[in-house]
């Protein structure tokens, strides 16, 4: 498929036993290569990616409008109590699933690394084919869905300037940022990821301030609003069940904020100096990531913006201009404070940037991962002279060209169309990666090598199995709104399911055409080949020495 064969694919899944190998070193660096016999004629990537690059990336390289714009509709509807308990939910099944990447990511950090790369590996081809398209599809709707984003809040200044311009100016600047030196890439977001830290930051202590009534106005607000109008907005159902649904509503919406976020460190991992040592730490610290950004940020949206704010509603109903701005910048608003939702809402435009960014190097990459193992057109696995795909960030350009509906639909409507059809795919994503970690894990214990994994994460294997039976059942209750009487639609019914058989067909006709095995059984899946080389640059590595406090303090950061 694609230019490749049978053999191709058997190829693949040689015995580890029989032949393991070590890939030959570059001039500069150890490069872990899964066909170095294509790298004279394609190129390959490079590892231009910095420690700083990594751990910025990590910490907010993908925080964007699901947390800053997209929480607003799942406050309204569902109140601020469900909103707070399905961050911290989904922030614990998150966290999982970033530990079970980086075990994947720095064992064998090669170049082209990727989900769908180790569910070749780990699993069986006709599963990574799957994946593999469904990521890239996932991440360029991502990057639509960023742009989208951009332009709802750029509308909060009621600019008269066509919404067209605004999403060409953002996605033309994303492509420049991805299409050069991956190093561009690196720099932009950790500028990008440095002021969005800040922002939250600032936004956290301002909630502070606000709660204990130390704004202009000198109003406490407390948890008043989680009495009036209430912390629950039962859904569905009167009484406790329609609380729960509200919950369970709160859980699904809440997953867009978090999609494919922590697979930008494995897709990062064959373009990262010293991947053993960044990888796990930025694994490390994502727990701080997701308690101070994720669960606070949205603890301060329940305590400034009430679930029944004219402004929130107003921004859900009508999609347009100021209507669809951020509860943070209508909370600041409500308090008083003049001029700093204009600078609020600035962080936020740069975040949904960022995040465009981000997702557009991970949707490229993906490609090129695909094209690597014959899964994709060869001719994708061309890179230039600076180590970047540029066919793969064009073709993924192209399909996140689709945000230009927004120009006859309205931004916000456009926007939450690709929640619905991304978020699905990126449950369906996470179950596929925690089931090739548990291969992984298997075939280390059969080979009697799993001390040897260069990051042991805590909680192994239990935690892998809460969150693959957790995230089945998210999958199959994604849509269940459409199934009470009256609330069927076509189209939200397709927007909550059509990518499970998306993804099934996918399966199945390559498991079909190339009649490849349910999985490839644990002695012979390989677990040596390019170990050598990853062992072999880790030696290599010197890890920087502080000389005084302030270096300490950055070393610990970046």
């Amino acid at each position: 498929m694609f230019g490749s064969t049978k053999h191709d694919t058997e190829k693949a899944f040689a015995d580890s036993e029989d032949s393991p190998v070590a890939e030959k070193t570059s001039s500069d660096d150890i490069q872990i290569s899964v066909d170095t016999a294509s790298d004279e004629k394609y190129g390959k990537t490079q590892r231009g990616l910095k420690s700083r690059h990594i751990q910025l990336i990590a910490l907010g390289g993908c925080i964007g409008t699901g947390l800053f714009v997209g929480t607003g509709a799942t406050l309204s509807t569902t109140g601020p109590a469900p909103l707070f308990m399905s961050f911290v939910v989904i922030s614990a099944v998150v966290w999982v699933v970033m530990q079970t990447i980086a075990e994947l990511a720095s064992y064998i950090p090669s170049s082209g690394s990727s989900v769908p790369l180790y569910v070749n590996r780990y699993v069986e081809p006709s599963l990574a084919f799957a994946a593999g398209w469904n990521y890239w599809y996932a991440y360029a709707m991502l990057v639509a869905s960023e742009v989208s984003a951009a332009a709802v809040v750029i509308g909060y200044w009621t600019n008269p300037v066509p919404v067209a311009v605004w999403l060409t100016i953002v996605l033309v600047t994303i492509i420049m940022l991805n299409v050069f030196v991956v190093s561009w890439y690196g720099e932009s977001e950790f500028w990008f990821a440095s002021i969005k830290i800040i922002g939250i930051l600032g936004l956290i202590i301002l909630g502070v301030i606000l709660f204990f009534g130390g704004g202009p106005t000198h109003d406490r607000l407390g948890f008043r609003y989680w009495q009036k109008p209430g912390a629950f907005i039962p859904y569905a159902a009167p009484g406790n069940t329609g609380k729960f649904l509200a919950f369970w509503t709160a859980l699904v919406r809440s997953g867009f904020a978090f999609i494919l976020s922590p697979e930008l460190i494995v897709l990062a991992a064959g373009e990262t100096e010293a991947p053993r040592r960044n990888i796990p730490k930025a694994a490390k610290r994502f727990i701080y990531r997701l308690m101070v950004f994720y669960i606070l940020g949205t603890l301060v949206i329940s305590v400034i913006v009430a679930s029944n704010d004219d402004l929130l509603l107003q921004g859900i109903s009508s999609g347009e201009g100021n209507a669809g701005a951020s509860p943070f910048v209508i909370g600041i608003k409500r308090a008083g404070i003049r001029s700093l939702d204009h600078v609020i809402n600035g962080v936020i435009l740069t975040s949904a940037w960022s995040a465009g960014n981000s997702f557009m190097f991970a949707g490229s990459r993906s490609l090129y991962s695909l094209a690597l193992t014959g899964q994709a057109p060869k001719i994708f696995r061309t890179c230039n002279k600076q180590g970047v795909p540029y066919l793969c960030v064009a073709v993924t350009s192209l399909l996140a060209c689709l945000v230009y509906l927004s120009v006859s639909s309205g931004s916000a409507t456009v926007f939450q169309w690709f929640v619905n059809l991304t978020t699905i795919s990126g449950y369906i994503a996470w179950i596929i990666l925690l089931i090739t970690y548990l291969r992984f894990r298997r075939a280390l214990e059969f080979n009697g090598i799993l001390h040897e994994r260069p990051y042991k994460s805590p909680g192994q294997p239990y935690v892998t199995y809460f969150a693959l039976v957790f995230l089945i059942l998210l999958t199959l209750t994604n849509g269940f709104q459409v199934f009470f009487p009256g609330k069927f639609t076509v189209s939200s019914f397709l927007a909550a399911y059509i990518t499970l058989p998306i993804v099934i067909a996918l399966y199945l006709g390559h498991k079909i055409w190339f009649r490849t095995p349910l999985f490839v059984r644990a002695h012979k899946i390989d677990v040596y080949s390019g170990k050598e080389a990853a062992d072999r640059l880790e030696e290599m590595d010197v890890p920087p020495v502080a000389k005084n406090v302030v270096q300490k303090v950055w070393f610990w950061i970046a």
